[in-house]
């Protein structure tokens, strides 16, 4: 028994240090291949003729009516989905709960996407539309949210202008998912109101607090 235990003592310490003095080590025999049926498989190449098709081609179209897992979209999620009620109109309001953290993500995604063109304050300034030494790249002009006209929009126009582009606009469908189209509609909300804000729009007590700053500043009319 103890003849056993020293054998397998040496072999346990003296196998680890066989194996690793292979290391970095090359061979030129021919790799064991114990299952090589799928390093040679019959298959074919993106873009490659096929002839088990009428026609020929062995990039095949989904099955009509085939819906990619989670992008199903019915009338019930229309709104939400489209940016659009059953009936066809733009969907009035924001479907999201608007709160400091959907705010926050609308911020984030927004200088992502949207300030190249339309500017951190969406004026329509951004670096595309005025680098280049002020002279722009020769994009045609991107607008500014703080148009009365964008200001009275529905919010699901916003959104379909992101999912879908319009006019010069490209679409973001494939790049920003609904809930942050919708984060980022919320947030544009927030940057008009910011630029055509009243005194109605300060609270009270922070009236109060500006004047105090600033008496030059007139936050009662």
């Amino acid at each position: 028994m103890t003849r056993f235990f020293h054998i397998s003592l040496v072999a346990a310490i003296a196998l680890p240090l066989v194996l690793s003095g292979c290391r970095g080590m090359k061979s030129e025999r021919t790799p064991i291949h114990p299952n090589p049926n799928m390093d040679h498989q019959e298959r074919f190449e993106e873009q490659e003729a096929n002839p088990f098709f009428a026609d020929g081609s062995s990039m095949r179209m989904p099955v009509p009516g085939t819906v990619a897992r989670g992008h199903l979209r019915t009338t019930a999620n229309a709104p939400f989905e489209l940016g659009r009620e059953a009936s066809g109109q733009f969907v009035a309001a924001n479907p999201m709960d608007v709160n400091a953290m959907l705010l926050e993500r609308g911020r984030e995604r927004f200088n992502i996407y949207c300030t190249p063109c339309h500017g951190y304050a969406g004026d329509g300034r951004g670096i595309i539309m005025v680098g280049n030494g002020g002279q722009g790249y020769g994009f045609v002009p991107a607008p500014t949210y703080h148009s009365d006209f964008l200001r009275n929009v529905p919010d699901g126009y916003l959104y379909g202008v992101m999912a879908n582009g319009v006019r010069s606009m490209p679409s973001y469908g494939h790049e920003i998912a609904p809930a942050d189209r919708w984060a980022i509609v919320a947030y544009i909300r927030a940057l008009q109101r910011s630029q055509d804000a009243g005194p109605e729009d300060v609270p009270e007590p922070e009236r109060d607090r500006l004047a105090t700053y600033n008496p030059n500043v007139n936050v009662t009319n």
